[in-house]
């Protein structure tokens, strides 16, 4: 009997580690630029061509390579960075595992041209594969160009689970996002489709910030810095009110290495406690700086993921950290222990005060804090003055402002003719229809009560109409008289230039101003709302969460999104005919049970079951 037990042919051998580290193009541009960063170059250029499907090209001015060396580094587990074990717990660059460029081969077509100063020439190298096709000298500039083309061409099966364009773009953008925010001091470009996305010039982590995500950011930026003796802290925060629904703005770096961490996530929220809403995320940008031998980076292939020795510490401060900032910026409520709590005895003393007080406070009866002492004398004339004078004097000037409003946009309902019942019945039979804490609808029926949310009834009968829209692209639409620009951020503007066809069905009319801006022209005719802006970014906001926690299609992401904001919310008071409208219009949909999200629209209460409450 033969053996069964045999060596892995290397190109087979790559082809199983590259499932690991070269997951999406994402993953093969992330180690091309840790590369370029960790041969101290200071301008690194990046192409990407059909979501890095076609072409991912990164060109550094670091220091290059050698023949030999641009030949080593496509062989497995080969890394200038680790000589012994030891080595492993004083890592300080990014690729070391000496993985990256042998899985890259793999799977792709690449082309590799580097040169270093001293030498003459530089080396042109071509695999594809794992299998070298040329190794020749060629004039170069010093530095380094890898170019990788027709990703898992040799992979078919991998290729067809990647996503469209527009999403393989996005992650592209993230990863670049996130080595760009690492090294401010590297000056970066990115184009995608022969389109400048990003030309971020070397400086401060703040310049870096508002050239990643936009001018939007420069006054919401709190600055959060600690030191420990294990650890220091440094980065900025955003502004509580700046907090938004998704997951995204967030960004921890461990050494300069962007990590994902639930954990220190927690910490963060925790010290956000009471200023925001728990479906709420503040912005984040953190760097943590600790010594190598406290954490291990080599826990998961992507390096995404490290493991503290003592991650209680490592919580508490960043806690603090992020509380303290906060309270620097007079964020969280303080008091103020200057101020002398024996107000009486001040008063007595201190006539200067008093008449400080008089005047911030314009109440007429106000007579000082003379009550508060048992030893003053005439209290009694308090209740004898004149009603006139007791009279609170309101001036406008000096009332404090108004709580921010929470902006929602109701729509009416979709216009389907449905049954109408006649004067003073409900939907389904005889009897009112009413509204209850402006949440619930009420309606008689002959055999007992019908219950709706009117939230989630409304989302409900939304949906479907959006999804109709949708499918037969027959969104109506309704000029804005004055037309409101955008400005956002490149993953954002790339993803609505991704949308505007399903956009456009629904009765949006965007285009393209200005570099990273739209132009907003109309909107869908049924919404009735007060800020195209808000509808528009709010929009994309809800989109991307239901990206990130559900695996929906495009059409139906969008239709769920708009529906959610700009149904009808809780505390909205109804109109009778709003509400008859309301409960036909739901009856009249394919599912009227439960919203998209799952919510019970109404309930129903037969005689027999109100009977069982009482006998």
């Amino acid at each position: 009997m033969n053996d069964l037990i045999q060596l892995l042919p290397d190109a087979i051998a790559n082809q199983i580690a590259a499932g690991e580290v070269v997951q999406r193009p994402a993953s093969a541009l992330k180690e091309l630029l840790e590369n370029a960063i960790d041969a101290k170059a200071r301008n690194i250029s990046v192409v990407v061509k059909e979501g890095g499907k076609s072409l991912i090209q990164v060109v550094d001015d670091g220091m290059g390579m050698s023949i030999t060396d641009a030949r080593m580094c496509f062989e497995r587990h080969a890394t200038s960075k680790i000589r012994k074990s030891d080595d492993l717990f004083a890592i300080r660059t990014h690729g070391f595992r000496g993985e990256a460029m042998a899985s890259i081969a793999a799977v792709a077509q690449v082309e590799m041209k580097t040169k270093r100063s001293q030498d003459e020439l530089g080396t042109v190298i071509v695999i594809e594969g794992s299998s070298v096709k040329k190794q020749e000298p060629v004039v170069f500039r010093e530095g380094t160009s890898i170019s990788v083309k027709n990703l898992f061409f040799n992979v078919p099966a991998r290729r067809n689970f990647l996503k469209s364009n527009a999403v393989e773009t996005r992650h592209l953008v993230e990863e670049f996002q996130r080595v760009a925010l690492a090294y401010p001091e590297v000056a970066f470009t990115f184009h995608q489709n022969d389109m400048e996305l990003f030309n971020l010039d070397s400086g401060k982590l703040s310049k870096r910030i508002l050239g990643i995500f936009g001018k939007q950011y420069r006054n919401q930026l709190i600055v959060c810095q600690e030191e420990s003796p294990h650890i220091s802290i440094k980065g900025y925060i955003g502004k509580p009110e700046q907090a938004k629904r998704t997951r995204g703005e967030q960004y921890f770096f461990v050494n300069n290495r962007f990590i994902k961490s639930n954990y220190l996530h927690h910490a963060v929220m925790n010290a956000f406690e009471a200023l925001i809403g728990s479906d709420q995320h503040p912005f984040y940008v953190l760097f943590l700086t600790i010594d190598p031998k406290h954490i291990d980076i080599n826990v998961h292939p992507t390096k995404t993921e490290i493991k503290f020795d003592d991650e209680r510490t490592i919580y508490g401060v960043v806690r603090s950290a992020v509380k303290q900032a906060l309270g620097a910026h007079h964020v969280v409520p303080m008091i103020d222990f200057s101020q002398d709590v024996n107000i009486a005895d001040t008063w007595e003393k201190d006539e200067a005060k008093r008449q400080e007080l008089r005047s911030e406070n314009d109440y007429r009866t106000y007579r000082g804090p003379s009550l508060l002492n048992k030893g003053v004398k005439g209290w009694e004339q308090l209740f004898q003055q004149n009603p006139e004078d007791q009279a609170l004097q309101f001036d406008p000037d000096k009332a404090p402002p108004e709580e921010e409003q929470l902006l929602t946009f109701p729509s009416k309902a979709n216009q389907r003719e449905a049954v109408q019942p006649l004067p003073g019945q409900g939907p389904l039979g005889s009897g009112k229809t009413f509204q209850v804490e402006q949440a619930y609808i009420v309606a008689q029926t002959s055999s007992g009560l019908l219950i709706f949310d009117q939230q989630a009834a409304h989302q409900r009968i939304l949906y479907e109409q959006y999804l109709r829209q949708l499918e037969q692209s027959g969104g109506a639409s309704q000029q804005c008289l004055f037309p409101q620009t955008i400005h956002l951020s490149p993953a954002d503007f790339a993803l609505v230039m991704d949308l505007k066809e399903e956009l456009n069905d629904l009765g949006f009319q965007l285009t393209a101003f200005g570099q990273h801006s739209i132009l907003i022209n109309g909107v869908p005719a049924d919404v009735s709302i007060a800020s195209e802006k808000v509808l528009v970014e709010e929009l994309l906001e809800q989109f991307k969460h239901f990206k990130q926690e559900l695996s929906l299609g495009r059409k139906e992401n969008l239709a769920r999104s708009l529906a959610k904001k700009t149904s009808i919310k809780r505390g909205d008071p109804l109109k009778y005919q709003e509400m008859e409208n309301l409960a036909g219009q739901l009856f009249a949909c394919q599912n009227p049970n439960y919203s998209p999200e799952g919510i019970k629209t109404f309930v129903k209460l037969d005689l027999n079951k109100i009977e069982q409450f009482f006998h």
